[in-house]
């Protein structure tokens, strides 16, 4: 009987001491490093039983103590609260964070696959949404997780974006009522069966990331398709999750309110009459506005410029978005444009599944500080009867699949008129291409790349980066 006693003693005595988390980390939890490449991670938690006592946190990585947080003493619980935070947690990860009532012992509550790397916030319009197809998709990582958009912290798998099940109003679908609401239990379920199109670049972009690095990578996806430069506008932000930039802000703040950087693609939707000619001063002001708002000038802001559209309709708005987005480079700082005239489509205006995987992993080199982010155009300048087109940033030297298609000539009055014939390469310059004509040169001879909504121009560098569209450029005598 004694004995019987004793051990129920000892039983309730365990039952009574309990550690929970009133707020900190969450399994798959991503925390961004600081330019230290070490983390803080603030701490609330509740204690019950043995009051006094102090309370200690084990980082491990597997079973593997991280140096420095073997039984870390967090202090005593006052009135069974215990507030702290815990700081210089490394970057890696997976980690599992264990709490005890004593140095050693079984834990008495933990979390697990926890990240100390690089968030990157996801945004724009369709094609950063994700609409290629389903099919060899990118594989996961355990060092990759997502802040879905239903705001909880998962592992990063596609489709990174589920608008239909969003927090925030401003991603929800109109039902036949023309009600906008969020789908849940059966109808969410339904969707996610029947889902054939969902794939985009974030997730490849993040695990050649964490690969040339050995950063892990939070994602935050954040896009919407269709979406248009006024819908985007921060003068929206008070309304919160009833706008597209209001609830991106949220989010950020949501997951720490730093991020490593943003990838945007998005223009699609301007590509009209009236909102080409002043899409390249939104785009600038929306970016001043994000690094404004997340408190950080230097903000990496890495971005597509918009590809094809197989469309009849009118090709000058869509060049002049281009161009916008090739100009706004050169007046932002810390920010980089990537070019996908050149990829395969899975629709009518949708980058496939593959060529957002080579985009994304182009992208991360270049985020990764290990390649160059591909030509830029520098200089059009007439040598005789041919034009060189001289280009910077050019990772190895220039190529293309067979002939190089895309360029094309325009007189001083505006007109496209044949005299390409052919296009080469320089063996001792690869980072140029020459124009080959014949007869004179047309007075006011100007070059442009990527005529229309749909081009075919091919023109890329060895790693895969493509040459970006351009308005035609006078050339030089």
């Amino acid at each position: 009987m004694k004995s019987t006693a004793l051990l129920l003693l000892l039983a309730a005595s365990a039952f009574a001491q309990s550690i929970s988390i009133v707020s900190g980390p969450v399994d798959y939890q991503v925390y961004q490093r600081g330019t230290d490449g070490k983390a803080e991670i603030p701490l609330e938690l509740k204690v019950e039983g043995d009051e006094g006592k102090d309370v200690f946190l084990s980082i491990k990585r597997g079973v593997v103590p991280v140096p420095g947080f073997v039984a870390l003493n967090l202090g005593k619980a006052v009135n069974g609260v215990l507030k702290t935070t815990v700081r210089n947690v490394p970057t890696g990860g997976p980690y599992r964070l264990e709490f005890r009532l004593r140095r050693v012992g079984a834990a008495i509550h933990a979390r697990s696959n926890v990240l100390v790397g690089d968030i990157w916030l996801l945004a724009g319009q369709s094609n950063m949404e994700g609409v290629g197809n389903l099919e060899n998709v990118e594989q996961p990582s355990d060092r990759v997780n997502s802040y879905n958009q239903a705001d909880a912290w998962v592992p990063a798998k596609e489709p990174l974006h589920e608008l239909v099940s969003a927090t925030d109003r401003v991603h929800w679908r109109k039902n036949a009522a023309g009600v906008a609401e969020r789908l849940e239990g059966e109808a969410l379920e339904a969707y996610r069966a029947n889902r054939k199109k969902g794939a985009g670049l974030g997730l490849a972009f993040a695990i050649e990331y964490e690969k040339r690095t050995g950063v892990p990578v939070g994602l935050l996806p954040c896009a919407h398709g269709g979406t248009s430069m006024a819908q985007w506008s921060p003068e929206l932000k008070d309304k919160g999750g009833d706008s597209l930039y209001g609830a991106t802000l949220r989010r950020a703040q949501l997951v720490g309110g730093k991020v490593a950087g943003i990838l945007w693609y998005q223009g699609e939707s301007d590509a009209s009459a009236q909102a080409a000619p002043i899409f390249q001063q939104k785009f600038e002001e929306l970016v001043k506005a994000f690094r404004q708002d997340l408190n950080a000038p230097e903000l990496p802001f890495y971005y597509a410029q918009i590809g094809r559209h197989v469309s009849a309709a009118p090709g000058a708005p869509w060049n002049q978005v281009q161009e916008g987005q090739r100009l706004a480079e050169t007046m932002l700082p810390r920010s980089a444009m990537f070019a996908t005239i050149d990829t395969d489509l899975d629709d009518g205006i949708h980058v496939s599944t593959p060529e957002l995987k080579r985009l994304g992993r182009v992208m991360a080199g270049y985020a990764a500080g290990k390649i160059k982010k591909g030509p830029t155009l520098v200089s059009l300048a007439l040598e005789g009867q041919t034009v060189r087109v001289k280009y910077r940033d050019v990772n190895g030297k220039l190529v293309a699949p067979g002939r190089v298609l895309g360029f094309y000539a325009v007189n001083g009055a505006g007109e496209v008129v044949p005299l390409i014939y052919k296009v080469t390469f320089d063996p001792n310059e690869p980072a140029s291409v020459l124009l080959h004509f014949q007869g004179k040169a047309p007075e006011g001879l100007k070059i442009g790349y990527g005529y229309g909504r749909d081009p075919i121009a091919n023109l890329r560098d060895e790693m895969g980066a493509a040459a970006p569209v351009f308005l035609p450029q006078a050339v030089n005598p």
